[in-house]
């Protein structure tokens, strides 16, 4: 009918094709719409538990609107569970585990990916079969040699069982693998070596794998829990994971405080999700051409 209606006021019909794309991006902005939602449900309603008072969680049914609003709980959480000593560990923890991550990943990459040696492909399938044990069948050996170093209560031990990453490594060589071999020629004419190639020409071209390395490393060492928690049992080195359990078991009654604890533990890796998300994607793409 619609067609008839443009064809007599002179207008040509919509072809079906165009119609068809129409409802294809409409349908995926849908499907779009409800994943966000899903996705960011569960953080609403931690903010609004967050920010209400403790009388107002025990109504029923739950609020979804609050109309009283409580922000003191924030600072009370930030106090009452000295987060910010935790933050503080958390910190210094996810940093140098980041740096001596990113450091050995990109030196055995470029083993891996430029230098001859025998048994190198042999070598490399055993360092990737690493990838398939889980941690917990070694953490108790890790924790013996930890102890056994005296690193308990420390960043040492927080921080050196994990200096070397598998995933890591395998991130930067792939990237490596597409730095072409003729670059490699050209730097050796110039009289550069294996580091000077390496520190001029390889890393700037694998600069987003590595970005999104330091990404990945950052949020893993900072979600770690069941390592920092064997570990460390001074406060003073406890990272804001272990502060969430212990504000968490100080407060069972008071659902409000561990959310805002759980929020400012939060943000520190939304802050650098936001930051660095394009380094992100450009790392999660780098090296899918050449393998």
């Amino acid at each position: 009918m619609t067609e008839v209606l443009a064809a007599d006021r002179g207008a040509p019909p919509v072809p079906p094709s165009v119609k068809g794309a129409a409802w294809r991006k409409a349908g995926r902005y849908l499907a779009l719409s409800v994943a966000a939602f899903i996705v960011l449900f569960p953080i609403y309603s931690a903010v609004v538990v967050a920010i209400q008072p403790a009388q107002a969680l025990l109504k029923w049914p739950g609020i979804l609107i609050p109309t009283d609003f409580d922000f003191g709980t924030f600072g009370e959480a930030f106090n009452q569970g000295h987060l910010g000593r935790f933050l503080r560990n958390s910190l210094i923890q996810s940093s140098l585990t980041t740096v001596a991550q990113v450091t050995t990943s990109v030196l055995a990459a470029y083993a891996f990916a430029f230098l001859r040696f025998p048994g190198k492909r042999w070598v490399f399938y055993a360092f990737l079969a690493t990838l398939m044990v889980p941690t917990e069948v070694i953490i108790v050996a890790q924790f013996q040699i930890v102890s056994d170093l005296g690193w308990l209560n420390s960043y040492a031990g927080l921080v050196v069982p994990f200096v070397a990453w598998t995933f890591g490594t395998f991130m930067i060589r792939q990237s490596f693998l597409n730095v072409p071999g003729d670059l490699r020629d050209a730097t050796a004419l110039d009289g550069y070596g294996h580091a000077g190639f390496m520190w001029h020409v390889a890393i700037p071209l694998a600069r987003p794998a590595i970005a999104g390395l330091s990404v990945f490393s950052f949020l893993y060492a900072w979600n770690q829990y069941l390592w920092p928690l064997l570990v460390a049992d001074d406060p003073n080195v406890r990272t804001i994971q272990i502060g969430l359990k212990s504000l968490n078991s100080a407060n069972v009654d008071e659902l409000n405080l561990v959310m805002a604890g759980t929020i400012i533990a939060a943000l520190p890796i939304a802050l650098v999700l936001i930051v660095f998300q394009r380094h992100l994607v450009r790392g999660l793409t780098a090296g899918a051409v050449k393998g």
